[in-house]
């Protein structure tokens, strides 16, 4: 017979929003990403509950970690490992007295408490062979850090007390993603938005990293653009090619595949010092703005098909990204 963590964690390759953890205890780190905008767009905040090992397996423990991006402030809590409860079944979590899924959250934090409900989520669609973003890669082992989206796009319902004030999410935006592994790349970009001007339902998130592989490494990438329940995916496994341009104020990322192209111009704004994980301990600095601008243009047949502006855009340009260009 299988030991049970073996199954666990097969079962979770093929639903990569459940914890993948199960039978780790050290060089490992497992987190969650939920996005939260009110329909004003006065408040945008993200919600990170996670658990961390050390290196040397001597340090663990759970956290949660919160943005306040339009403060362009952080906070940090930490929780002892026997809080941390995910469920072996599906994506389901209990931290102390916070409960996050793919159905709502509950926190009860120093500064923030209340209750979101999440409907209409927008879950990354499987396919034979790529039970998530990563494709083909999701079945590789020596990974060293692993992403998965557990919702592209999703409305929200319910109130949050932030530190004292009482604030309606209701009508809101959300959106939830995922990583774990060993740590976050050396150099890589990110961001995602799901606030675009003309269309409601549109979600975008596109990324590009450095890759350790073998003895070697490359520079890879994953995206995928969402347009009112069609998914146009560009990534190292569909055999896209990207172009990348990184400057002071602004960066221009584009993806081609044969009869697709995804150019994105992004406009970076103040950011917002995280903590992320280098070997499984949460001892590394990030900076993410919530506060960002994505200037997007889809073509399919060399024609547009899409253009318009995603708003509270998410944005990370971390390490030395030179070897991405």
């Amino acid at each position: 017979m299988f030991p049970v963590n073996s199954i666990r964690r097969l079962r979770a390759t093929f639903q990569p929003d459940m914890f993948h953890g199960w039978g780790r205890n050290r060089k490992y780190f497992e987190g969650w990403y939920f996005k939260v905008v009110s329909t004003d767009g006065k408040y945008a905040l993200a919600f990170i509950p996670g658990i961390s090992f050390s290196e040397d397996g001597s340090s663990v423990h759970a956290f949660i970690q919160t943005m306040y991006g339009s403060e362009n402030k952080a906070a940090y809590e930490r929780f002892d490992s026997s809080a941390f409860k995910p469920s072996p079944k599906r994506f389901e979590l209990q931290l102390g007295e916070n409960y996050f899924s793919n159905e709502k959250m509950e926190l009860n934090l120093p500064d923030v408490q209340g209750r979101i409900d999440f409907q209409h989520t927008t879950p990354w669609p499987k396919m034979f062979g790529a039970p998530g973003i990563m494709g083909w890669y999701s079945f590789v082992p020596f990974m060293q850090c692993f992403h998965g989206i557990n919702s592209l796009h999703h409305q929200l319902d319910g109130t949050l007390k932030i530190k004292g004030e009482q604030v309606s999410f209701t009508g809101g935006k959300g959106y939830i993603e995922k990583d774990w592994g060993r740590s976050f790349p050396k150099a890589y970009v990110w961001m995602q938005s799901n606030h675009f001007e003309r269309l409601d339902r549109a979600s975008l998130m596109a990324s590009v990293a450095h890759i350790p592989w073998m003895n070697s490494w490359f520079a890879g990438f994953i995206s995928g653009i969402w347009l009112e329940d069609r998914l146009f995916r560009f990534a190292t496994y569909t055999g896209a090619k990207k172009h990348l341009e990184i400057g002071e104020d602004q960066l221009s990322l584009i993806y081609t595949n044969p009869k697709t192209e995804l150019r994105i111009l992004a406009h970076k704004a103040p950011g917002t010092e995280l903590v992320s994980p280098l070997q499984g301990e949460m001892t590394g600095k990030i900076s993410e703005s919530l506060q960002a601008r994505l200037e997007v243009q889809l073509l399919e047949n060399d024609r547009i098909i899409f253009e318009d502006t995603g708003h509270h855009a998410g944005l990370e340009v971390a390490g030395d990204t030179d070897c991405l260009l």
